[in-house]
């Protein structure tokens, strides 16, 4: 083989022509390659489609399969767009018309199936000669006016028909259905985006032609998913948008719920984009059994066609949230979707484009079809008008006319007569031959002459049209604008904004009174303290919580949304929460399982949640356990409590943690029991203890007694008139003035502070009052969630051994108090 350099003989024997082999792969490789990456595998950035979608949604046009058309054999569209544009096999193409037909890959699905057309689980669609198809709405917009010479038109593979080179495009197809392609030596991946975010970015850039990719953020949220899921951390999307590459974390949305059975269970409704439901499935089923995540008792796919669900059963020891999170890690409930968006442009340069230059790109693409369009529509009507202008000549002088076309011999002669007569045009005096007598009628005459008016107005509109650019972006913007009214749809991906630089999640969460409820099976939910109004004392309130059977309210107290909580647990553990993050309910809601957002051990509950926001004034916290254990920690020790929780207290045999207070280290504490006993002692009684401690006696239990409440008396303030509020199971209650309380040492028996009976029931709360806090009101929560509202001042103050008045009736019988809170008086 001859090298580089080496003179060539000329082969003079028939066509063969000698050439360097190395030029000759060369050049058949960037031919191969281009043609690839132009005829097959990357979109056009102008409406988003690769050549083989344009040719199916251009044969359904042609062939009048519109969206109020009815439905054809996808078997007939495949033949049409094989024979006429698109010579490869039908595979190819029924797989493209089917894709652009389901709605778990398109954001807008461009045809509209009826048959099976696919599913999320790996399905492929029906044969061709099963299913029906026709264009949806979401494609017309992408064909409107083709037939204007909006767009150039190329001969087809035999050169028998004319294609397309691009549609006329309404609307931002490439960012609302995306693309994924993979051409030689590129590959492209642009996910699919809300269409009335898109139109609202891109009539922003329209009228701010310098917006900054910034600006643009302000009306894309990020990418929307036809199957939903959750984005997190904007500042991924806002670097992926700014250089057209970039990482975007998704996660499916799940939630643990509890079962009728009391097993919790995984519930998944929405899953990453492109995701194989049946793959994901058993992936899970074989983590299961490799052991790498442990305590799922059973995995049900029971999808319909109303959505993803697929439910995993726990085990009842099993760690709810640990398994999720484990689902995230392992599995691809959380999978990571590389965006690069490479599109053509000018149909044939591949460039990487930037969110901003991809809307550019479209803006300059339909001011060209507006212009185009308007150019037609101004030739088309110029020409009417010249007919109408014609018929007008003709009509004022129609006796002339008449008599002049009766003396000629033929249509020609008349024809050449007329022209001469009234220095008419050969389409003018064609137009007049052809005059049907009944426009003759005055009614007729004045149709020409109004027809005429109106197109010499649109005449002039037109070219006053074309003559602004400022007026044609303005046709832009308005068709972008009726295109969002007539296809736009809410978004199905939550975007989560926890890494944006300029806002947290918190920030758009007003700073605002809330009140917390958490029931003994350990359901939460957070409300408004207004929704609760104040009530006479011994009146039976109104309906506060609907809980599940055999469920009763915990904890129920009053906070800000911005608050951060550290919930306690039965378990002396802490983990810490903002209140904003506990969801809202209404009244009457049962609200959410608490292992949704903490990650707790079976059996362990929720025992008492404390607000960080004020702790400024305070040194210490103070912990006492059922069985009358005490304990105090420097506050410190929790100033970094991680998600899985730390130890507050270590706990012995079957004791556990139920009250939590802070302190400043010079504070009194008191303590009440169930069987109405009352100790008082100095907190100097209690030294300081690490977290692993287990903590010393706070008081001596008598019998079957237990510690059911734990109060810090404040010694800034203890000048003030503080008194003791308790309240009985059985709904009755009293306010006792403090100085009955003498100060004891710690770990005696206590005194009596109530008259515990059958009729009273044991106490249900007790808790301190300070002089300003009888300005507020009592909430009451029963077990069946029945709440009442009633001004402190109502409530009786007796002496220490009384058994209280009556706070409240009970609507249902067996029903208890559960718990007690203070709330801002409402008038």
């Amino acid at each position: 083989m001859k090298q580089k350099g080496e003179e060539i003989q000329s082969n003079p024997i028939g066509k063969i022509e000698t050439r360097y082999i190395t030029d000759e792969i060369q050049e058949s490789y960037l031919d191969y390659a281009m043609s690839v990456i132009v005829q097959r595998a990357l979109p056009d950035v102008r409406d988003g489609l690769k050549p083989v979608h344009r040719r199916i949604l251009y044969a359904m046009w042609q062939t009048g399969l519109r969206a109020s058309a009815k439905f054809k054999k996808s078997a007939n569209v495949v033949g049409e767009v094989m024979g006429k544009y698109h010579p490869h096999g039908d595979t190819a193409i029924y797989d493209a018309l089917a894709r652009m037909a389901q709605d778990f890959s398109y954001r807008l699905p461009l045809i509209t199936g009826q048959g099976n057309f696919g599913s999320m689980d790996g399905d492929p669609p029906a044969a061709m000669r099963y299913t029906e198809a026709k264009l949806s709405h979401g494609a017309e917009a992408l064909l409107h006016d083709i037939e204007k010479d909006t767009v150039n038109f190329i001969p087809n593979y035999d050169n028998t028909q004319s294609e397309p080179k691009v549609l006329p495009a309404g609307i931002p197809n490439l960012l609302l259905n995306g693309s994924v392609g993979i051409a030689v030596g590129m590959a492209t991946n642009i996910p699919t985006h809300n269409l009335g975010e898109v139109i609202d970015g891109t009539v922003h850039l329209i009228d701010n032609p310098d917006a900054s990719a910034r600006d643009l953020l302000s009306y894309l949220k990020g990418p929307d998913f036809p199957t939903g899921g959750i984005i997190y951390n904007e500042r991924d999307i806002e670097e992926a948008y700014a250089t057209g590459k970039g990482s975007i974390v998704v996660r499916g949305r799940a939630e643990i719920v509890e079962g009728k059975n009391g097993f919790f269970q995984i519930v998944i409704t929405e899953l990453p984009y492109q995701v194989n439901k049946a793959s994901f499935v058993e992936n899970i089923a074989e983590l299961v059994k490799n052991k790498r995540i442990e305590g799922i008792r059973d995995l049900r796919d029971v999808s319909d066609r109303d959505g993803v669900r697929v439910v995993i059963e726990l085990k009842k020891d099993a760690y709810p949230k640990k398994i999720l999170n484990q689902l995230f890690k392992f599995t691809e409930l959380q999978s990571t979707f590389h965006m690069n968006m490479l599109a053509l442009v000018d149909g044939i340069q591949p460039r990487v484009l930037t969110f901003k230059m991809v809307l550019e790109e479209f803006i300059k693409h339909r001011v060209e079809v507006v212009k185009r369009r308007s150019m037609f529509d101004l030739e088309r009507a110029k020409e009417r008008a010249h007919i109408l202008k014609g018929l007008k000549i003709a009509l004022d002088n129609i006796d002339e006319v008449i008599k002049l076309i009766k003396k000629s011999a033929n249509r020609d002669v008349a024809k050449e007569s007329l022209i001469k007569r009234f220095k008419l045009t050969a389409i003018q005096a064609t137009a007049i031959l052809e005059m049907r007598l009944q426009q003759l009628a005055n009614l007729e005459r004045q149709k020409i002459l109004d027809e005429l008016k109106e197109k010499l107005e649109f005449i002039k509109e037109m070219e006053t049209l074309l003559a602004s650019p400022k007026k044609v972006s303005g046709v832009v913007k308005k068709e972008l604008e009726d295109a969002k009214k007539r296809l736009a749809a809410p978004r199905k991906t939550e975007v989560r904004k926890e890494a944006a630089v300029e806002f947290t999640q918190e920030d758009l969460v007003p700073d605002e009174p809330t009140v917390i409820v958490i029931t003994e099976d350990g359901y939460v939910k957070r409300l408004s303290p207004d929704v609760f109004r104040t009530q006479g004392r011994g009146g039976k309130g109104v309906a506060g919580l609907t809980t599940r059977e055999g469920d009763v309210v915990e904890h129920f107290f009053a906070t800000n949304t911005h608050a951060n909580l550290l919930f306690f647990t039965t378990k002396g553990r802490v983990f810490e929460l903002k209140a904003h993050e506990v969801p809202q309910g209404g009244r009457t809601t049962k609200g959410q399982a608490v292992v949704n957002f903490l990650e707790l051990e079976p059996h362990e509950k929720i025992s008492a949640v404390n607000s960080l926001d004020n702790l400024s004034d305070f040194k210490y916290i103070v912990m006492v356990t059922r069985m009358g254990n005490i304990k105090k920690v420097d506050i410190g020790s929790f100033a970094k409590v991680r998600r899985s929780g730390i130890i507050a207290i270590r706990l012995k045999g079957a004791d556990e943690l139920q009250w939590v207070k802070a302190s400043t280290g010079k504070d009194e504490i008191i303590i009440v029991t169930n069987r109405g006993q009352a100790i008082r002692f100095k907190e100097k009684d209690v030294r300081s203890m690490g977290r692993g401690a287990s903590g010393v006696r706070a008081i001596r239990l008598k019998g079957k007694d237990t510690v059911l409440a734990m109060d810090i008396i404040d010694a800034k303030r203890a000048s003030e008139t503080l008194q003791l509020l308790v309240v009985s199971e059985n709904g009755f209650g009293k306010r006792t003035s403090l100085s009955h309380y003498k100060v004891q040492g710690r770990g005696g028996s206590g005194i009596k502070t109530s008259s515990v009976s059958e009729k009273t029931g044991g106490l249900i709360s007790g808790r301190l009052l300070y002089k300003d806090d009888l300005a507020n009101d009592l909430m009451i929560i029963s077990g069946k969630g029945q709440v009442i509202r009633l001004p402190l001042k109502s409530i009786s103050l007796l002496g220490r051994a009384t058994q209280g008045v009556r706070l409240m009736r009970f609507k249902e019988k067996g029903d208890l108090v559960a718990s007690v809170t203070l709330a801002a008086h409402v008038a």
